[in-house]
This record gives C-alpha cells, structure tokens and sequence, in this order.
C-alpha cells in the first residue's frame, strides 16, 4: 500500500516535468528565501500531488519546488511536516522519500532551534554532527518498512562527514560563524519547561528543535547523504528563560537566513 502511494506520487511529480533532481532541499520555520535564488522550472503545491500531506503551519508555504541552483537541478520542500501537526513518522518523511524516488543524491535541511548550549546566541547557526531522538517514535517502525530498506539502519553516521566538511570550509572561506553540535528533536508544538532545558543541557544537547531527526533516519534507511544546519532562533538558559515570541523567532530566523542560503548554494556547487 504505501508502496504504491509513493510509486504514485513519484509518477505524478515526473509526469509533470521533474526529472533527475540532484540535491533535496528541505527549508525549515522562516527560512523560506532559499528559493529566490532558484531559477524555477516548476512550483507544484502539496494539494495538487497524489499522497502528499498537506502543510499546516502558518510560516510553511507548502509547496515542492523544482529548478536549478548552483549549476544543479534541485527540488525544495518548501514547508515541511511535524508530529505536532498530528501526522505520523511516515508521513512526516514522505517528502524524503519521494525526493529520493525522483533521483536526489544528496539531501540539505535547515531548521529553525533553541540554543541549549549557552555559547551559541540567537542568530548564529550550528552545523549538526549528531542528534538525540526525543520524539518517542521512528520513521522506519511500521509493517512493510524493510521494503524500503534496512530498517535496522545504522547510525554511527548520520550525517556526511564529507558534506560537513565542506560547509565547515565554506565557513571559513565565507567568514561566517558555524558552530557544531548535537539537536536534540522533541515532539513539541509546546516550547520546554525549565526542568526540560536543565535535562538537555544534562544530555549535552546543543540545539533543540521539533523536526530533522525523522527525516535524518529515512535518509540514512535510504543511503542518502545529507547534511542539516540549525538557526538559532532563541536562547534556551533554564535560570533566564524569557517568555518566546514566535513573530520574534521568525524575525531572528530571516535575519540569519543568508548566511544559510550562502552555505547551501556553495556546497550545491561541489556535492
């Protein structure tokens, strides 16, 4: 069955002129410009696709977007789909594994964190090396999953060294403050209690946000390299925590916006 919805919506999506995308994009809460800088071939909303869920939250546009970037064909999530919305593990990763039936060979993912490590501010950007799951489900567990791949996907790496590598470098060469660290993923759509950011702080977290990991997992399930980057949109200190302004997370996120969009269109240039 869920075989033949992704068959279907692969179908759909190459009928209507998608064909052989190189990179996948998917662009995180108020990190919605990445697409000025398409040259667009194609702009399909997730309502006109067969299977394909439906966004919900008021700052994802809900639309997949194919074109060229960087020399590369790519196709852009843009809106993305979370547990808190009440979707399921599967639907929340069905757009990776549709990017990845359409030929994608390497996947780039923005989000939009809290800092838990308090050296990192607001505004600055974390590449991810690792992550903790907290979200108290998987991606691969349901009937028929190993039909996709090894379930028992491993997770030593589970994000490209090689690809961070680059941006690190990119980093560099661009002056731009990358920081490195581990997200914590949480089901959310609730922000933390004190006690909660006491207990990442505890199990080393650096970020916090409430998406990425299920979409990491497929990717890995998938053999698909992929690579994440947090903006830090606020500034979780259990002893000074401030009431959070989601139009202030928004805010802070399309300020730091195009020092994302300058690593993701350089490492396009390279992957």
């Amino acid at each position: 069955m869920k075989l033949q919805q992704l068959k279907e919506t692969i179908g759909f999506l190459k009928s209507n002129g998608v064909i052989n995308p190189e990179i996948g994009i998917v662009l995180g809460t108020g990190l919605g410009k990445l697409v000025d800088e398409i040259s667009i071939i194609s702009e399909i909303t997730y309502a006109d696709i067969p299977h394909f869920p439906q966004a919900t939250v008021e700052f994802h546009s809900g639309k997949l977007i194919y074109g060229n970037l960087s020399g590369k064909k790519v196709i852009v999530m843009s809106g993305r789909f979370h547990l808190y919305e009440g979707y399921n593990p599967w639907e929340v990763t069905y757009g990776i594994r549709t990017m990845h039936g359409l030929g994608i060979k390497n996947l780039l993912i923005s989000n939009a964190a809290g800092a838990i490590n308090l050296n990192y501010k607001k505004g600055d950007l974390m590449l991810i090396e690792d992550h903790i799951n907290l979200q108290g489900s998987s991606p691969l567990a349901f009937k028929g999953a190993k039909d996709f791949g090894n379930i028992f996907a491993d997770m030593l790496e589970p994000y490209s060294k090689e690809i961070n590598v680059q941006l690190n470098l990119i980093a560099t060469e661009q002056k731009i403050q990358l920081h490195k660290g581990v997200y914590a993923s949480v089901i959310g759509p609730q922000l933390e209690t004190r006690a909660e950011y006491r207990m990442l702080q505890i199990l080393e977290a650096d970020a916090v946000g409430m998406s990425t990991v299920p979409e990491v997992i497929v990717a890995k399930q998938l053999n698909l390299p992929c690579a994440a980057i947090s903006v830090l949109t606020d500034e979780c200190d259990p002893k000074n925590l401030q009431p959070v302004d989601i139009a202030e997370i928004i805010a802070i996120a399309g300020e730091a916006e195009p020092k994302m969009i300058t690593l993701f269109k350089e490492v396009i240039k390279i992957l």
